[in-house]
C-alpha cells in the first residue's frame, strides 16, 4: 500500500501547489497543465504496476536470480528447451525485468520463435530504452522475419534515445539499402559523416549509392576522395578505373590504371583492366599482351583466371584462340598449383584442341585436390577408355565407385576394363549390377546387355551370352554392333547360323565398306560353305585393311575355294600386319595347310 500512498500524496501536493498565493523564488518552474496530467497518468501506471507486481520477497528474489543464471547458462550451453523453461519462471516472478524479457527474446530466436523474440525483445526495449543491446537483438528478430521497416525503426529509435550510439548509422544505411531506399541512407551517411569525418567505409558506400542512381559524377568524385586519402593503396585506384573503362571512358582508364601500376608493378587487375580497354579498342595484339602479363601474376585471383579460361574455352576449337588459351591455361596452372579448379579448366581447353591425353593428366590432377566432383571422374575414365588405359581406366573407376557406387556409367566403365584385361568374371559382376542401377535408361541398358554378350560368351555361358544380345536389341534394334558381334559369336559357334547371316546382312547393307562388318558376314558364309560369297566380302575387306585376322580369314576362304598359292600369299600377309590373327597362322604358313 505504500506506493499508493505515495502517489495520492504526490496528487495532494500538486493540489496544494495549485492553490499557492505566495510563489517562492527559489522553488523550480511550476509544471505546466500539460505535464501535470502526464505525471499523473504515469504515477496511476506505476502504481497499477505495483499493485499488480508488489516488491519480490527476499526468497522470491534469490529464486528469481537463481532461475535467471541457470536460463542464461542453458543459453550458452545452446539447451534452448531448459533455458526457455527457466527464463519463463523468473519471468512470472519478473515480468517487467529488462534482462529477463532480453534473454527470453535471445533464447526464442535461437530457437527458431522470431515472432515471440520480437514481443520480448520490445519489451526489453521497452523498460530499458538505455540499453543498445536491447535494440539491437530486436532488429535483428526483425531483419530475421524480413520487416526490413520495423527494424529500420528500431535502428533509428537506438541512434537517437542512447548516447554515443552514432557508430550503429551504418548498419541503418545498410538497411535503407537493403530496401532500396537510396536517398535516405545518404542521408543517414551524412549524418555519419557529420559525427566521424571522411572515412573510407562511408565515400565507399555513398560511391555504390551514386551507382546505383547511375550518378557517374558523384560517384568519381567519391572515388578520387578516396584516392586523396590513400594515395598509397592500389584497390582505390583500381576501383577508379573500373569504374572508367565500364563507363566508355577508356583514356581515364588507361590512365588509372597506369597509376595502380606505378604504385604495384605487378598489379594483375591493373593488366586486366588494360586488356579490357584494349579489348573495347579493338586492338587485339595488346589484349593477348596485357593476358599474358595478368597471368603470369601469382596475384591473379583463381576466379579471375577461372572466369576468364571459361570464356576463351566457349570459343574453341577456334583455331586462332587455341595458342592463347592454351598459354594461359599453363600459367594459370603454374601459378595456382592446389587449385582443382584451375586444372579443371585446363582440361576443358586441351581437350577441345585436340590434346586428349593432356587433359586426361589434367583433370586427374584436378582429382588430387577434389575427388568430391564427380564430373572430373566422367571425364578421367572416358578419356582413359579412348586412350586405351586400360590399368588406369581400372584404377580410376575403382576409385570413383568408392564415392559414387550408385553411379551406372562407373560400374559399365569398370566392366569394360576387366573385359578388356580379360578378367571376364569380375566384368560381368560389375556389368550385371551396373545394369541395376539403369533401369529405366533404354540406352544405357543397351550398352550393359551388348557387354554382358561378349563377357558371358568369353565364359562360355551361351545361354546368358544370347539373352544379353537379344536384350540389347530389344532396346535398340539397329545397334549394328550389337548385330555384328552377336552375329559373329554365333558364326564362331555354329549356331543359328541363319539368324547370324540375317544379322550381319543387315550390316553389311548399312555398312557396305566397312571391313571389320564385312569379315563378320564373310565368317557367317564360311560356316555356311558359301566359300564363294565369303570370298567376295572379304576380297572388298581386304584391300585396304590393317587386321591381320581379316587377312587370314580371307587365307581360310582360298584355301577351301582350292587357291593354295592365294591362301599362302593372304596368311603371310596377315603375319607381317600381326594384329588379330589366330594361333594357328604359323602353322598354316609353314605347312602351307588349313589348320581350323
Amino acid at each position: 500500500m505504500r506506493q499508493v500512498i505515495l502517489f495520492l500524496w504526490m496528487l495532494c501536493a500538486l493540489a496544494l501547489a495549485g492553490h499557492a498565493q505566495t510563489p517562492d523564488p527559489l522553488a523550480p518552474p511550476k509544471p505546466t497543465r500539460a505535464e501535470r496530467r502526464a505525471l499523473a497518468q504515469r504515477l496511476r501506471q506505476e502504481a497499477k504496476r505495483a499493485a499488480a507486481h508488489p516488491p519480490l520477497s527476499a526468497r522470491e528474489r534469490e529464486l528469481s536470480e537463481s532461475l535467471f543464471t541457470d536460463g542464461v547458462k542453458y543459453v550458452i550451453l545452446e539447451d534452448y528447451p531448459r533455458a526457455l523453461e527457466r527464463l519463463l519462471k523468473a519471468y512470472t516472478l519478473m515480468p517487467d525485468n529488462a534482462a529477463v524479457n532480453y534473454k527470453l527474446a535471445e533464447a526464442n530466436m535461437l530457437s527458431g520463435n522470431l515472432r515471440e523474440a520480437t514481443s520480448y525483445a520490445e519489451a526489453a526495449v521497452r523498460f530499458e530504452p538505455k540499453n543498445p543491446y536491447y535494440y539491437l537483438l530486436l532488429a535483428q528478430t526483425q531483419a530475421s522475419q524480413k520487416q526490413y521497416e520495423a527494424a529500420t525503426a528500431t535502428y533509428a529509435s537506438l541512434v537517437r534515445e542512447v548516447p554515443n550510439a552514432g557508430s550503429y548509422l551504418f548498419q541503418l544505411a545498410n538497411l535503407y539499402l537493403v530496401q532500396n531506399k537510396l536517398p535516405e541512407a545518404l542521408a543517414v551517411l551524412d549524418k555519419a559523416q557529420a559525427q566521424f569525418g571522411q572515412l573510407d567505409e562511408i565515400s565507399f558506400k555513398k560511391q555504390q549509392i551514386y551507382l546505383r542512381q547511375n550518378n557517374l559524377p558523384l560517384a568519381l568524385r567519391e572515388g578520387e576522395r578516396l584516392i586523396a586519402a590513400n594515395p598509397s593503396e592500389p584497390r582505390f585506384v583500381l576501383a577508379q578505373a573500373e569504374m572508367y573503362a565500364a563507363n566508355n571512358r577508356l583514356p581515364d582508364a588507361q590512365r588509372v590504371a597506369g597509376q595502380a601500376l606505378r604504385l604495384d608493378p605487378g598489379n594483375a587487375s591493373a593488366h586486366l583492366i588494360l586488356a579490357d580497354v584494349a579489348r573495347q579498342q579493338n586492338q587485339p595484339a595488346e589484349v593477348e599482351k596485357q593476358l599474358r602479363l595478368a597471368f603470369d601474376s601469382p596475384a591473379l585471383e583463381t576466379d579471375q583466371a577461372v572466369r576468364i579460361l571459361n570464356g576463351y574455352a566457349k570459343q574453341l576449337p577456334d583455331p586462332k584462340i587455341a595458342p592463347l588459351a592454351l598459354d594461359l591455361a599453363a600459367a594459370a596452372v603454374r601459378n595456382h598449383p592446389r587449385e582443382a579448379k584451375v586444372y579443371s579448366i585446363a582440361g576443358d581447353i586441351e581437350l577441345q584442341t585436340g590434346r586428349k591425353r593432356e587433359a586426361r593428366n589434367s583433370y586427374a590432377r584436378a582429382l588430387r585436390y577434389d575427388r568430391a566432383k564427380y564430373p572430373l571422374w566422367q571425364q578421367v575414365v572416358g578419356l582413359d577408355y579412348e586412350l586405351n588405359q586400360t590399368d588406369s581406366l581400372l584404377t580410376h573407376t575403382d576409385q570413383a565407385l568408392e564415392l559414387f557406387p550408385n553411379q551406372a556409367p562407373l560400374w559399365f566403365y569398370n566392366g569394360v576394363a576387366h573385359s578388356l584385361k580379360k578378367q571376364y568374371q569380375p566384368a560381368v559382376q560389375a556389368l550385371e549390377h551396373g545394369r541395376r542401377l539403369a533401369a529405366g535408361s533404354a540406352g544405357q541398358l543397351s550398352q550393359f546387355d551388348a557387354l554382358l554378350g561378349e563377357a558371358y560368351q568369353e565364359l562360355k555361358d551361351y545361354p546368358r551370352s544370347d539373352a544379353a544380345f537379344e536384350a540389347a536389341l530389344a532396346s535398340d534394334p539397329d545397334n549394328y554392333g550389337v548385330l555384328n558381334n552377336f552375329s559373329y559369336f554365333l558364326s564362331l559357334r555354329a549356331d543359328k547360323l541363319d539368324k547370324a547371316k540375317d544379322m550381319a546382312g543387315r550390316t553389311v547393307r548399312k555398312f557396305p565398306d566397312n571391313d571389320t562388318y564385312l569379315d563378320t558376314y564373310a565368317w557367317v558364309l564360311y560356316k555356311l560353305r558359301d566359300y564363294a560369297g565369303a570370298r567376295q566380302s572379304l576380297e572388298k575387306a581386304a584391300k585396304n585393311t590393317k587386321d591381320g585376322g581379316i587377312l587370314e580369314h580371307y587365307g581360310d576362304v582360298l584355301w577351301q575355294l582350292g587357291d593354295r598359292p592365294g591362301a599362302l600369299a593372304a596368311w603371310q600377309r596377315a603375319h607381317r600386319v600381326g594384329r588379330g590373327t589366330s594361333p594357328l597362322l604359323d602353322r598354316k604358313i609353314k605347312d602351307q595347310k588349313l589348320y581350323e
